[in-house]
């Protein structure tokens, strides 16, 4: 079992450059902060939202964590290998009915010895609710919960940290966009004219807008406008895709050997090349991508003979 202690130091991880004719000739600088390099299994943004939970949940002796997430989510994953390697007994409540065999997410999580159990649509809609986390309480005992997509004050702090790794001068960070946690986290950390651009990647998700706000307003006193999300790249919703996403992904890695998944990072990625396009972002811009990892997703993909 690894020393929880070793969260304090979490690797330093690389910015990379991309250098194609596209940017050039719009004289746009981007970078890949490439946090999916992170660690091997809590990779990207769940390292740095999970960080100050996992120590809080062993300061106050809890020895069970419990947590939200689709089958094929990214944090369920992350949440599963935390316990694993730290020693806590971990719980998933999975949206929707059981489905077996078990997808690749979930048959990694188990792997782990995470117990999974299963929330019918209705009442995970109320999963924050006094009334569920009580039978919650009741059912399993004594827990740590770790809201959905890991977010909330102690995940912004995490992600506080990602902007002081950054060692270049950049006018804007951009990063995928689910729960708010991420991007919140980077907004907090700041200095000066630099803004944060979030693409959401659920249809709908105007909510973003004030739970960000919410979660701001729990981290920080001051008021910040360092930020926008865009709306309009989350392509059907969750987990959906086009052709043209597919075929931008697929150029992406070809061009830059940095493997991407088309639920998050995919749909930044083709949100920033799309506002240059348009010419969004001025010449002279230095962006700063952030790569959140999920790279597990892919083989769920792969399973569903969505990839190759």
């Amino acid at each position: 079992m690894q020393d929880i202690q070793s969260l304090f130091r979490i690797p330093s991880t690389p910015l990379q450059k991309i250098e194609d004719e596209f940017l050039f000739k719009h004289k746009i600088n981007l970078y890949v902060k490439r946090e999916d390099l992170n660690d091997p299994e809590l990779s990207g943004n769940k390292l740095h939202k999970l960080k100050y939970n996992l120590l809080k949940a062993r300061e106050d002796n809890h020895e069970t964590l419990l947590t939200f997430g689709g089958a094929y989510s990214n944090h369920i994953y992350a949440v599963a290998a935390a316990g694993k390697r730290f020693g806590f007994n971990t719980i998933g409540i999975i949206r929707g009915e059981e489905h077996l065999p078990l997808n690749p997410t979930l048959k990694f999580a188990k792997s782990c010895g995470m117990k999974i159990g299963y929330m019918n649509r209705g009442t995970y809609r109320n999963k924050t609710s006094y009334q569920v986390i009580t039978q919650l309480k009741e059912q399993f005992g004594r827990f740590y919960l770790i809201p959905e997509g890991g977010t909330n004050e102690l995940a912004l702090k995490g992600c506080a940290e990602i902007i002081n790794s950054l060692d270049i001068n950049f006018n804007i960070i951009c990063t995928a966009c689910g729960t708010g946690g991420t991007i919140a986290g980077l907004i907090s950390g700041l200095k000066g004219s630099q803004i944060a651009i979030g693409f959401a990647v659920l249809k709908g998700a105007e909510f973003l807008n004030n739970d960000i706000r919410k979660l701001l307003g729990l981290y920080k006193t001051k008021r910040l406008n360092n930020w926008e999300i865009k709306m309009d790249y989350h392509f059907g919703g969750y987990a959906k895709f086009t052709p043209e996403l597919i075929d931008f992904t697929n150029k992406f890695e070809s061009n830059t050997i940095i493997k991407v998944e088309p639920v998050y990072t995919g749909k930044m990625f083709f949100g920033i090349y799309d506002m240059i396009q348009k010419t969004n972002i001025p010449e002279e811009t230095t962006i700063i991508a952030l790569h959140t990892g999920g790279l597990q997703g892919l083989e769920g993909f792969k399973e569903r003979r969505v990839l190759p």
